[in-house]
């Protein structure tokens, strides 16, 4: 049997995420399990006044699909039953995966992880942020710096069975001001490589095209622009920003 239309099939709650900060609901659409949070339980902001969550975690899968890395999982608009919200398909994590994580500071490993920074944790004890050093990562943090994601958190990073990373909560994104806060610092000042100049320029491209007509329904002039700019200030540069501006760099709590 064919999968049920995923925006006009019934969506029907099963439970609610009660740990996220806006009304989030676990929900089917026929087998689809889903993700639905709808735009009538968003907190406003006062550092994101334009626009709504499910328009920007909307934007951020368009991006993610025109770069051609599968970073965000499939994710539209559509009616549900507290509204017009965003739905987003459920993945299904690897719990014996992990892709960032705290470690003691005299055991961070010799290779295949990048260390962000180092602290104390609540008994005082000398700790450091670490992530993994992968292609999907690399990429994810490529994608964040494009959409100015402003909460790339730990338990964000979405760790699959099969390797891949996805990554998740895009509604802080596309703010015309510089917001990048992320735990992915571990390649500042690294060459981008050949495959991830190649997205940035699909995206640039997509800008001009299908991808910009898309986008300029879900973000302001402001947001759009600056995206742009984003996108060919990286290119130019042609490696990992380090952090900039007053703003803390890392997003709190980091998990």
């Amino acid at each position: 049997m064919p999968a049920p239309d995923l925006v006009t099939a019934e969506l029907t709650l099963t439970g609610r995420i009660t740990t996220a900060s806006n009304a989030t609901f676990l929900g089917s659409i026929g087998d689809a399990a889903v993700v639905y949070k709808p735009i009538a339980g968003e907190q406003p902001l006062w550092d994101f006044p334009d626009g709504c969550l499910a328009h920007r975690e909307v934007a951020a899968y368009l991006v993610s699909e025109v770069l051609g890395w599968n970073i965000v999982p499939r994710t539209w608009l559509r009616d549900g039953p507290f509204g017009e919200g965003m739905v987003q398909l459920w993945q299904e994590t690897d719990p014996e995966q992990t892709a960032v994580d705290l470690v003691p500071a005299d055991d961070v490993p010799e290779s295949g992880w990048k260390q962000v920074l180092e602290g104390e944790d609540q008994n005082g004890r000398a700790v450091a942020l670490i992530h993994e050093d992968t292609p999907p990562l690399r990429r994810m943090a490529v994608f964040d710096v494009l959409v100015n994601n402003a909460d790339r958190k730990g338990d964000h990073i979405l760790a699959m069975g099969d390797g891949h990373r996805y990554g998740v909560d895009h509604g802080l994104t596309f703010n015309s001001d510089h917001k990048l806060r992320t735990v992915l610092w571990g390649w500042i000042g690294e060459a981008l490589s050949a495959e991830e100049l190649e997205g940035i320029d699909h995206v640039l491209s997509g800008l001009e095209g299908e991808l910009g007509r898309n986008l300029d329904k879900l973000l302001t002039p402001e947001e759009f622009a600056t995206l742009a700019v984003r996108c060919a200030r990286l290119r130019r540069a042609g490696q990992f920003p380090a952090p900039s501006g007053g703003m803390p760099a890392v997003p709190w709590p980091l998990f």
